[in-house]
């Protein structure tokens, strides 16, 4: 069947074999954007549809499109709406990285409506587990707050605000038992941007506190109050604005569960109450705030609740407390070092570099001055210097031998994505959020250029090992080619698919090769400009790293699909897959002589390959979230690593 995409259309299924919709008349479209096949529609609200689809590209795997139609007037209108569209995406696309918020795969404009494609969640939302199963218990909230209130430190860490918080938005995926948010909202953000109406209403009624019903307005209390309310919902079974008694300004769900035969604990009791104050300025600031108590509460036992839907079958235990946030950081001025398996003591006079030992791998210290994930690291060539980035927009320069912090270099507006050192160990090259790449000289930490250009997110930067080039990919979908002297590109290689996550620069400075979130590589010449190939289409997710050999015959790639491939560049096919990762592999450093690779993924670790052979030669594993960058030093003795726990390790390899 082929499902006519017009959204007013009363009865869109037609047969595969029409040109036009036999109901409306529509021209129909099989395939969206060339690879996507909607099946059936899931959802409908007031700015559009939520359909069922599969993805062609993808061994038919299913996804989930959004598709929105904007209630503008004329071009201008219309160019607005999609350009705050693809900054919302843009948005989604970073929350996407957390595991518990489904990850963004398209967005695009087609035939004046607006399309959003993400990941499908199989799983039972909440509002179908209070049906099948009856109220839900206070361990059953707590398990709830404990695993929502962590995602939405999260989202309002990214200065997003859900505003829809309801039962049927958060889904308990099946494979994990894990709760995942969904919903974000795209189209709530382009009506109070497009829309001419005053008061537009954004969120659920019930749900949704005051603010959000009278102005729009919306805070990250905001999002806390309606975590409340689903969960005073979801244990009495009774919609929250029949909890609320407007005449007295209070809330009455304690009464209505304990008719109910419910008890709640005074500790949970107060933090939901907390959550549910009419005043935003009374209600708790931030997740942290609430995880702090709820760390307390989940100290003592749940209340006894007997004769209410599941609370009875339900054990009364304490569940696990989420992850206490890290500790606040030592002052610049420090060493902020903290030693794990501490290195063996050196003769006097010596460098207070540790002795490397043939397989001898393990974590020297960690680099805690960052306040927020770490994005990004980079080695000098003579190995004595690393930088790192992150969301906390700062670059730090950290003395490698020892673990000093020698200075912060300021000036992004947003994050720092991406970082390359110069050969000479001059420059530093940095990529942004604020869609800006500067330059900065390394020994000084002055900013020397600031390079425009980019219109979106600048994700990864490659220099040329003469040192004269180097290479940006962006979001915009643009890789840009740059002359280290000067301040305009040289060649830019547009119309990309999807958005650009990786570029790699070949030795002999003749193709660049980017991959992104269209699941292809591809390779651009320098000497003919416009012209490429794209190699085999192997991986099923998002190209996160990219980088040759030195020898120039093979490419690297690593993928979402949490595989890494190594390319015949001549033959543009794989000839061997390294699988090993569990989750999503998000970083890659070869080694000078390229006989070894390693690799950092979204599963915490990094893996130490033999390429020659394939094998894998070691896991390090003591971050404690995800790895967003690896980088080595020339030698490989040292690497860095660089995680969303908000550090940076430094690693003996022995190799």
């Amino acid at each position: 069947m082929t499902y006519c995409l017009n959204p007013d259309c009363k009865q869109p299924q037609n047969a595969d074999d029409v040109e036009f919709c036999q109901t409306c008349g529509a021209r129909l479209t099989p395939l969206l954007r060339g690879r996507y096949r909607v099946v059936q529609p899931i959802g409908q609200g007031g700015f559009g549809k939520t359909l069922l689809a599969l993805d062609e590209d993808r061994l038919n795997s299913r996804c989930v499109i959004k598709q929105f139609s904007p209630q503008v007037q004329g071009t201008k209108s219309l160019e607005k709406a999609i350009q705050l569209f693809e900054q919302e995406a843009v948005r989604l696309h970073e929350l996407g990285e957390h595991p518990q918020i489904p990850t963004l795969l398209a967005y695009f404009e087609h035939e004046q409506r607006l399309y959003l494609v993400q990941q499908f969640i199989e799983g039972p939302t909440l509002l179908q587990e209070l049906i099948q199963q009856g109220s839900f218990s206070e361990y059953r909230i707590r398990e709830l707050l404990a695993g929502v209130l962590p995602i939405l430190k999260f989202v309002h860490d990214h200065q997003v605000i859900h505003r829809d918080i309801t039962p049927a938005n958060i889904i308990r995926r099946k494979s994990d038992n894990r709760l995942v948010l969904i919903d974000f909202g795209v189209a709530k953000l382009l009506s109070t941007e497009t829309s001419a109406q005053p008061g537009t209403k954004i969120g659920t009624e019930g749900y949704a506190p005051i603010e959000q019903l009278r102005s729009g307005k919306a805070y990250p209390a905001s999002d806390l109050y309606s975590l409340a309310a689903t969960c005073v919902f979801l244990m009495t079974q009774t919609r929250p604005e029949d909890l609320y008694d407007p005449l007295r300004g209070q809330w009455m769900w304690r009464e209505k569960l304990q008719q109910r035969g419910g008890k709640v604990s005074d500790a949970i009791g107060h933090i939901l109450d907390t959550m549910l104050k009419d005043l935003v300025s009374e209600r708790y600031s931030s997740a942290d705030a609430v995880m702090r108590d709820l760390r307390r509460a989940l100290s003592q036992p749940t209340a006894q609740v007997a004769g209410v839907g599941a609370a009875s079958t339900t054990p009364s235990k304490p569940i696990s407390p989420p992850p206490a946030p890290p500790l606040s950081n030592p002052p610049a001025a420090q060493k902020a070092i903290s030693l794990s398996n501490p290195p063996a003591p050196v003769a006097a006079g010596s460098p207070s570099k540790p002795p490397v030992s043939g397989g001898d791998r393990r974590c020297l210290y960690s680099l805690t001055g960052h306040s927020r994930w770490v994005m990004a690291v980079a080695i000098s060539l003579d190995g004595r210097l690393l930088a790192s980035g992150g969301l906390d927009d700062l670059i730090k320069v950290w003395d490698l031998e020892t673990g000093e912090l020698l200075r912060t270099l300021t000036g992004h507006r947003r994050a720092v994505n991406c970082l390359a050192i110069s050969p000479n160990g001059q420059f530093l090259l940095s990529g942004s959020d604020d869609h800006t790449i500067r330059i900065w000289s390394l020994t000084t930490g002055d900013c020397l250029r600031s390079l425009v250009g980019h219109t979106r997110d600048v994700n990864s930067l490659a220099i040329h090992t003469s040192g004269t080039l180097f290479a940006s990919g962006s979001e915009d979908r643009t890789v840009r080619v740059w002359n280290l002297a000067s301040t305009d590109p040289l060649q830019t290689f547009s119309n990309l698919a999807g958005m650009v996550q990786s570029v790699a620069i070949s030795p002999d400075a003749q193709t660049i090769a980017s991959g992104g979130s269209d699941n292809q590589i591809k390779l651009w010449s320098m000497k003919q400009p416009g012209q490429s190939r794209s190699l085999a289409k192997v991986h099923f997710n998002w190209i996160n790293a990219l980088a040759y050999t030195p020898n120039g015959a093979n490419l690297i790639s690593a993928s979402r699909d949490k595989t890494l491939k190594i390319w015949d560049v001549t033959s543009g096919e794989a000839v061997r897959t390294l699988s090993g990762h569990t989750d999503a592999v998000t970083a890659i450093a070869l080694t000078a002589d390229g006989n070894h690779l390693l690799s950092g993924s979204s599963d915490k670790t990094l893996k130490l390959w033999n390429l020659k052979t394939g094998s894998l030669l070691c896991t390090l594993s003591d971050h404690l979230n995800s790895v967003n960058a690896v980088a080595l030093s020339a030698n490989g003795q040292i690497a860095a690593s660089a995680s969303s726990d908000n550090t940076v390790k430094v690693w003996q390899l022995g190799i």
